[in-house]
C-alpha cells in the first residue's frame, strides 16, 4: 500500500464524514418541516380509507374524494378546536393552572386537608415536612409556564397548520407521490417489492391510526361519564387531558392517573376531606382503573390484531426498547415504526427463519 492510497483513503473518509455531517446538520435545520411532513403522513394515512370509500363505493373522482375527505377532516378539527379550546380556556382558569399563587394555595390546602384527616401531627410528620421546606421546594411555575409557551407557540401554529394541511392534500392526491420519491433510490429489479410494502405498510398503518382515534375516543367518553358521574368540576378538560395522554403506552396512563387524581382532589378543595373529597376521588379512580381495563383488554386488542398483527409481548418489548433508546419520541413510534420494518423484512427476507416467525399474519 502506498502513499497514495493511503492519502485517497484519509480523504475519503474525510469527505464521508464531512458530507454525513452536512447532511445531519441540514436535516437539524429543516427539523420543523420534517415535522410537518411526519404529521401530513399521518393525516393522510387516516384520510386514505375515507378517500378510497368514496371512490369505490361512491364512484367519485380522486381530486373530488380528497377534496371531500380533507373537508371533513378540517371540519372535524374546527369542531374540536370550537369544542374544547374556549372550555380549556375557561375551565383552566378555574383549575388555577394559570394562577400560580392559587395553584400553590389549593395544593398546600389539600396537604392541611389530609394532614387534618390522618392526625399526622401527633408523629410530627407535618413538623418534619416543614422543616425540610417540602412545599417550598416545587416550582409552582412549571405548569404556567408550559401552558403560556404553548399559548405563545399558537403564533406559528397557522404557518405549520396551513402547511400540514397543504402537503396532506397531495399526499391524498398522490398516493404514489411519497413512494415514487422513494423508488428513485431502489435498485431496478427490487421496484416490484418495494411497491408491495409500501401498499401494506400503508394499509396496516392506516388501520392503526384510525384504531387509535377510537381508543381515545372511547376513553374519553368513559372518563367523562365517571367524573360527571361523582360530580368533578371540570371533567371534559380532565377527561380530554387523560384520554390525550394515552398516546404515550405505559407512561401515558401512569401520568393521567396522577394528573386524574390531584385534579379530581383540587376541585373539591373547601369542602369536608373524609366525606366528600376522599371518597370521590376513591370512586373517581376506580372508574379510571375500569377504563384502562377496558383499554387493554378490549381497545389495544382489537387495534394491536387488526393492524399491526403483532403479539402483545412481542408489541411490550418493541416499545420498551425504543423508550430506552429514543425517550418518549420513541414510545409514540415505536409500533408504526415496527409494523413497517416488519413488511420490509417479509417483502425482502420472506425465508428466513426468524423473519416467517415475526411476520406472521401480515
Amino acid at each position: 500500500m502506498n502513499s497514495n492510497t493511503i492519502s485517497t483513503g484519509i480523504i475519503k473518509a474525510i469527505g464521508i464524514l464531512l458530507g454525513t455531517f452536512l447532511v445531519l446538520f441540514f436535516l437539524f435545520k429543516i427539523q420543523s418541516i420534517i415535522v410537518y411532513i411526519a404529521i401530513a403522513a399521518v393525516i393522510s394515512l387516516i384520510g386514505r380509507p375515507i378517500v378510497l370509500f368514496l371512490r369505490r363505493r361512491l364512484k367519485f373522482r380522486n381530486t373530488l374524494a380528497v377534496i371531500v375527505t380533507m373537508v371533513l377532516l378540517i371540519g372535524l378539527l374546527v369542531g374540536l378546536v370550537l369544542l374544547f379550546i374556549p372550555l380549556i380556556v375557561e375551565q383552566g382558569q378555574n383549575l388555577a393552572l394559570l394562577d400560580i399563587d392559587k395553584l400553590q394555595i389549593n395544593i398546600e390546602g389539600l396537604y392541611k386537608e389530609i394532614i387534618d384527616y390522618f392526625d399526622l401531627k401527633r408523629i410530627d410528620v407535618e413538623q418534619s415536612i416543614k422543616d425540610s421546606n417540602l412545599l417550598g421546594k416545587i416550582d409552582y411555575s412549571l405548569i404556567p409556564n408550559f401552558l403560556n409557551g404553548l399559548v405563545s407557540g399558537l403564533g406559528s401554529f397557522s404557518i405549520g397548520l396551513f402547511s400540514v394541511l397543504f402537503i396532506s392534500f397531495f399526499f391524498l392526491k398522490d398516493s404514489k407521490l411519497f413512494e415514487n420519491g422513494i423508488m428513485t433510490f431502489v435498485p431496478d429489479g427490487k421496484e416490484s417489492r418495494w411497491k408491495n410494502s409500501t401498499t401494506k405498510i400503508k394499509d396496516l398503518l392506516s388501520r392503526y391510526f384510525v384504531g387509535l382515534i377510537f381508543q381515545i375516543l372511547i376513553l374519553f367518553i368513559i372518563y367523562t361519564v365517571v367524573l360527571l358521574i361523582f360530580g368533578i368540576k371540570n371533567a371534559v378538560v380532565i377527561a380530554f387531558l387523560c384520554a390525550l395522554l394515552n398516546l404515550i403506552p405505559y407512561v401515558g396512563p401512569l401520568v393521567s392517573a396522577i394528573l386524574m387524581l390531584v385534579l379530581s382532589m383540587t376541585s373539591n378543595l373547601g369542602e369536608s376531606f373524609s366525606e366528600v373529597i376522599l371518597p370521590k376521588t376513591i370512586y373517581v379512580m376506580i372508574g379510571f382503573v375500569i377504563a384502562q381495563l377496558v383499554d387493554n383488554f378490549f381497545s389495544q386488542p382489537i387495534i394491536f390484531s387488526k393492524s399491526v398483527k403483532s403479539h402483545p409481548l412481542e408489541i411490550f418489548l418493541v416499545i420498551l426498547i425504543a423508550g430506552v433508546l429514543f425517550g418518549v419520541i420513541g414510545l409514540i413510534v415505536a409500533i408504526p415504526a415496527y409494523t413497517a420494518i416488519k413488511v420490509i423484512l417479509k417483502e425482502f427476507l420472506s425465508e428466513n427463519k426468524i423473519v416467517k416467525k415475526l411476520t406472521k399474519g401480515i
